[in-house]
Formats: structure tokens, C-alpha cells, sequence
């Protein structure tokens, strides 16, 4: 699965991108965020899910661990296509789900660092993503009434970090696999 992260190093930081144009816009706008927040994480949710399918894919046609991205993505998309069903569920209701989609895609991801820790170097990025994760969806899940306003601060803090440590991560496997391909022997 390295080699299909190294290659597809992109992808991982195109979504890093997206998680802070997140929470960027979180932050501009929280009234208009609040307001339309159900839908700009049902189609966060959708694209993260392609993404990680489409690592998934990459990783199975290689013929290495492919179903904790798969399945993230499965996860991501089913999440995105609640939101778009349930448009006008208490915002209470949508918390809880942002709460079970943080904690379930966190553990994919510490998993994932798991198994990728004797092949790659900075694996704990991964892990302090997924950590971050988890902890945001246990806080979410504990207290639900802290404020919409604050919630909104905090997936906009969350989603930038998260953003950001996705982006280092794609491009250290940018030099993964740039160290990989000149190490590896050249045949004719």
C-alpha cells in the first residue's frame, strides 16, 4: 500500500486542501456556515469517500491491504448521503453523526498508520490524524450543547489541522516514493 500512497501522493494532499478550504470557510462565515453546514459536510464527506476509494482501488489492483481506505470511503460516502436525505434534522442529530464519522474514520486511519509503520517514515502523522479524529468525535459526542457557534469554530480548527497534517503526509510520500523509484533497480 506504500508505493499506491507514494504514487497517488497527490490525492492525499488534494484532500488535505479541501479540509482547509473547510476551515477557512468556517471561519470567514460562521452564520452562513451554521446555516448550510449540513450540506458543506455531506459533500466533504462524498469527496473524502471518492478519494479514499479510489486509494482503495489503487491498493487492491496492486495487490496490497486495500479495504481500511475502501471501507473509510464506503463510510464517508453512506455519511454524505444521509445528509443530503435528512436535510432538515436537528442540528443535535447532525452532530452526532460529524461525532461517529470522526471516531469511525479515525480508528481507519490509526490503523492504517499501523500497518504502514515498517514502511514508511512519518506514519505518526497518520496516527495524530486519526487520534485528532477520534478525540473531536468523543468531544462532539460528550457535549453536544457547547455552542453551534463554537462547534462550527471547532470543525474549522479541526479541518485545518487536519488539512495540514494530510498535505505533510502527501508530501512526504511525494519523496517515499521519489527515494523508492531511484533506489529501485533499473533493468533493461
Amino acid at each position: 500500500m506504500n508505493m499506491v500512497l507514494a504514487r497517488n501522493w497527490w490525492a492525499v494532499a488534494l484532500r488535505g486542501v479541501f479540509a482547509i478550504l473547510l476551515g477557512l470557510i468556517a471561519f470567514a462565515t460562521p452564520g452562513v456556515f451554521l446555516a448550510s453546514l449540513v450540506l458543506v459536510f455531506g459533500a466533504y464527506a462524498l469527496v473524502d469517500g471518492v478519494f479514499a476509494i479510489v486509494a482503495g482501488l489503487r491498493a487492491a489492483q496492486r495487490h496490497e491491504r486495500w479495504w481500511p481506505l475502501a471501507l473509510e470511503g464506503v463510510v464517508d460516502i453512506i455519511a454524505g448521503i444521509v445528509v443530503f436525505l435528512l436535510p432538515g434534522a436537528a442540528l443535535i442529530a447532525f452532530l452526532y453523526l460529524v461525532s461517529a464519522w470522526s471516531i469511525v474514520t479515525g480508528l481507519f486511519r490509526i490503523a492504517a498508520a499501523v500497518r504502514l509503520r515498517k514502511q514508511i517514515e512519518g506514519e505518526w502523522l497518520l496516527i495524530v490524524n486519526g487520534a485528532l479524529s477520534v478525540l473531536f468525535g468523543v468531544v462532539i459526542a460528550l457535549f453536544p450543547a457547547v455552542g453551534l457557534i463554537t462547534v462550527v469554530w471547532v470543525i474549522g480548527a479541526y479541518a485545518i489541522l487536519f488539512g495540514i497534517i494530510l498535505m505533510a503526509l502527501g508530501f512526504r510520500l511525494r519523496g517515499h516514493g521519489a527515494r523508492a523509484r531511484a533506489a529501485a533497480p533499473r533493468g533493461r
